[in-house]
């Protein structure tokens, strides 16, 4: 487009934005985004509108160019029988044929800052736009109001009652807006045992089997890496938020107690530092399980987002995916796929999993500690977890496992609160030839995440023993971390996954994780079970 008939263009969105301000609704003309409205604005006291000066971020998602194009390509790369199979793209290629371009940048940007929103700020791959303003800008811009409410934790919080849109002009440029409710956002996914080294003897889900702690270094044992090379050329990356000080300290001293090689690491902050510390225990749980079952990774990056909130979520995504140089990234995080789904974060995220998906990256993701209905507290529905149910991710749940001398495995059994269950939304991927319907089928795989046979790491300088399917998604990580070593070509995980034999895995036949359950062959609940690394090995 010109200077000069961008100008007009722009010209013309700004008096549609004034209009729509003026009118306290928005034109005819408007398109509705991917954001959805959080709360129905029938279902509320409009007493309980939020006062117009309310400060808020938002995040503006654009577009991906030729998304055909993209789909294209991740199915041509993994089909064995075409020429590109195995084929990765390279960043070069991604900003000459995906990202969105500057000068469609430049007028959400322009946008946004017409109406009355300040720091406006364009991610270096052109994907994303930040920027501070009030809820009366919101509704100038996006036509949407503002409710009170609490989020799950009781704290004062503001859902948007209307959907999000933006006048015509940038209807094919603008995918989803996120910043516009604080009532739901991800969470960690690690439970504590109640007591360290704990032993039980017939636990319901059990099989009476014992159930003890486990050194993070006993896990290539138990899971039998046998041969298997150790993950030290692969470059693994964790998604996390707030100060990484603690868990670098705990890293370090857990590798030194280990008589473990010092591991390279590296923080990458997304966006403004954080100084939140309540997930030091998840990011010790995530490093120290990953390079001991790797065998030790060539170098480990924190991509520390601001908060846990969608929005700087999605921007630590894109962080590690526009910077291509973890291969393997490690996600223990998750929330109710409805709500990520409403919020518009599943198809800000989605499209940049898939960018990861076609350089070669697999994002492990945690399918969370709340059975089989992440969306409530009591598991009486079948909802997953978000972005355990993204169709460009390896969904990890969670088992109880049992060991014996000399860490030697024994059985695994389905953890209760492992999560897995099919996607309400979610397309089932190309490579997914297990489970029905059309929808995406969660799990993929499992690994240990019973806080009762989970590992004893280090936190805040000492032991502690934790579970969750914050576990088993880095166990996954530091296996398929593993196999990259070993075959350098492979890319990303699912397609192979499906493909190799089951005697690769430890199939899970027991247990109930409320809504579905475990039995012989793949199921929602365990996916094709626990991988056994060296078969998994000698079969891809």
């Amino acid at each position: 487009m010109k200077k000069t008939s961008l100008c007009l263009a722009m010209g013309a969105i700004w008096a549609l934005a004034s209009t729509a301000a003026a009118a306290a609704g928005v034109d005819s003309t408007w398109k509705t985004t991917a954001t959805r409205a959080h709360v129905p604005a029938a279902s509320v006291n409009m007493s309980n509108l939020v006062a117009s000066s309310m400060p808020l971020h938002v995040q503006v998602t654009l577009k991906i160019r030729n998304k055909g194009a993209l789909d294209d390509f991740i199915a041509a790369a993994h089909n064995p029988a075409s020429p590109l199979f195995r084929a990765k793209l390279q960043s070069s290629d991604v900003a000459a044929h995906f990202l969105p371009s500057q000068a469609q940048a430049q007028a959400v940007a322009d946008y946004l800052s017409h109406a009355g929103f300040s720091h406006v700020s364009v991610s270096a791959n052109r994907l994303l736009v930040s920027a501070d303003g009030t809820a009366s800008n919101a509704r100038a811009a996006f036509g949407t109001r503002f409710v009170k409410g609490t989020d799950e934790h009781g704290r004062a919080a503001y859902a948007n009652i209307d959907d999000a849109k933006v006048p015509a002009s940038l209807a094919d440029v603008v995918l989803s807006v996120s910043g516009l409710q604080t009532v739901t956002h991800p969470h960690t996914m690690l439970a504590r045992a109640s007591t360290q080294g704990r032993v039980e003897k017939g636990r319901p889900g059990g099989g009476g089997a014992t159930l003890v702690g486990h050194n993070p270094t006993a896990f290539p044992t138990i899971y039998n890496v046998g041969g298997t090379p150790a993950a030290s050329t692969i470059t693994v990356g964790i998604i996390s938020d707030g100060d990484m000080t603690q868990p670098l300290k705990d890293l370090n001293q857990f590798t030194s107690t280990n008589g473990l090689p010092a591991v390279n690491t590296q923080v990458v902050t997304v966006s403004t530092p954080g100084t939140d510390t309540s997930g030091t225990a998840e990011w010790d749980l995530d490093s120290q399980d990953i390079v001991a079952m790797s065998g030790g990774v060539g170098k480990l990056i924190f991509y520390a987002a601001n908060s846990l909130s969608n929005s700087d979520l999605t921007a630590a995504f894109n962080k590690a995916v526009s910077d291509n140089q973890a291969q393997v990234v490690n996600v223990s995080l998750g929330e109710c796929e409805t709500s990520a789904y409403q919020d518009g974060s599943m198809a800000a995220d989605d499209q940049i999993l898939a960018l990861g998906v076609a350089q070669g990256q697999t994002f492990s993701i945690s399918t969370g500690d709340s059975g089989s209905n992440e969306c409530t507290k009591k598991p009486t529905g079948t909802t997953p977890s978000y972005p355990a149910s993204s169709p460009y991710v390896i969904a990890v749940s969670g088992t109880s496992l049992s060991t014996g001398a000399s860490n030697s495995w024994v059985s695994e059994t389905l953890w209760s609160g492992a999560g897995g269950s099919p996607s309400t939304v979610e397309p089932k991927p190309s490579w997914q030839t297990q489970g029905g319907g059309t929808t995406r089928d969660v799990a993929d795989v499992a690994f240990d995440a019973d806080p009762n046979s989970g590992a004893i790491i280090i936190v805040n300088g000492s032991n502690a023993q934790y579970g969750g399917t914050s576990l088993a998604a880095p166990l996954f990580a530091a296996t398929w971390a593993r196999m990259l070593a070993a075959h350098p070509t492979l890319g990303f995980a699912g397609p192979h996954l499906y493909s190799v034999s089951t005697a690769s895995y430890h199939d899970v036949t027991s247990g109930s994780n409320g809504g579905e359950t475990a039995t012989v062959g793949w199921d929602y609940a365990s996916g094709f079970g626990s991988g056994i690394v060296s078969a998994l090995n000698a079969g891809l």
